[in-house]
């Protein structure tokens, strides 16, 4: 299947002209009046990982428009009435409130919560690690933001691997008719993961510096999994905006930790890390944490986009 089409909203299927994509959708593209198991994702990482496991058997239909941030998503009537008629939704509980919300009220038979197939971690919101020294109006975070979960596993191709593993399971159960497919290509999609994962370590073993800024804090297990250091402009909101102090710190932390490159993202505006860039006399570049799939990344999946990364960071980090 080709990635270019996950993420088209069901509404702009005929607008757009994809014709392709009647391949795992009805030309309705209604969620559950299809003879396929239907499956409505909340966002690209889910999409793909319904895609690559349903194969054939599914028709997997989007909560998230390309190009549209997944954290500030509202459904639309019509949405909500897809999670109503859906064989299964997949999604990601404490990522989307609106999708959290809505799946509570859904009559779904099958509702996977990704974030209950492996353990999420407390990486701590930014600004309440490094602190406000000198701030006259710091503000102390809320205990939601100290003690918030990060929902980014799928950054991680071991814990996407782990969700992975129950998706297929969920499947299995869900559509037993089917099982043995589902079985085969959750295994595939488990092995592919598998290799990224030695390919990232490898290409980021031995690397001048351990250190690299991003957008917001969407790398936490990623930089945990391979033992770099993730300094994040804002916390896991990618609207949140950084205090003077803590741009401060990052300059600072630039000169001390040899950073080369402030890495900014295609969902969310560039402007305050360019900003940074400048002030520091820093490089930038895009640094994908794969929320979704713009127009820019057409043709590209989840591990293109990966691969892309990687070579991004070594560049950035100077991998020898």
């Amino acid at each position: 299947m080709n990635v270019r089409r996950h993420l088209i909203p069901t509404a702009a299927v005929t607008a757009l002209g994809l014709a392709a994509l009647t391949a795992c959708s009805s030309d309705s593209a209604d969620a559950g009046n299809t003879d396929k198991f239907d499956v409505v994702a909340s966002f690209y990482p889910m999409q793909f990982l319904a895609e690559q496991i349903g194969g054939d058997h599914v028709n997997v239909t989007t909560l998230t428009e390309p190009g549209q941030e997944p954290h500030d998503l509202e459904l639309s009537t019509k949405q909500t009435a897809e999670l109503q008629e859906a064989d299964a939704v997949l999604y990601l509980k404490s990522l989307q409130p609106a999708v959290d919300e809505a799946v509570a009220q859904a009559g779904a038979k099958t509702k996977i919560d990704a974030a209950s197939l492996t353990e999420l971690e407390d990486h701590g919101s930014v600004e309440h690690d490094h602190g406000h020294e000198g701030e006259e109006h710091a503000e102390e975070p809320s205990e939601e933001e100290e003690h918030a979960l990060d929902p980014h596993v799928w950054l991680d191709p071991v814990k996407y691997a782990e969700v992975a593993k129950g998706v297929g399971a969920a499947f299995e159960k869900a559509d037993p008719d089917h099982a043995a497919d589902y079985k085969k290509n959750t295994d595939a999609l488990v092995a592919k993961l598998n290799d990224l994962d030695t390919r990232i370590a490898d290409g980021l073993r031995s690397t001048t510096t351990k250190v690299f800024f991003t957008n917001h804090a969407s790398f936490g297990y990623f930089a945990e999994r391979y033992g770099l250091t993730q300094e994040a402009i804002s916390g896991l909101d990618p609207e949140s905006e950084p205090s003077p102090a803590r741009i401060k710190e990052l300059q600072e932390e630039a000169k001390a930790d040899g950073v080369t490159t402030v890495f900014y993202e295609t969902l969310v505006s560039d402007k305050t890390a360019k900003t940074l860039a400048k002030d520091a006399g820093l490089k930038t570049d895009v640094l994908d944490p794969l929320e979704g799939i713009t127009d820019k990344s057409e043709g590209d999946d989840y591990f293109q986009v990966m691969e892309s990364n990687l070579g991004a960071l070594k560049t950035a980090l100077g991998a020898k």
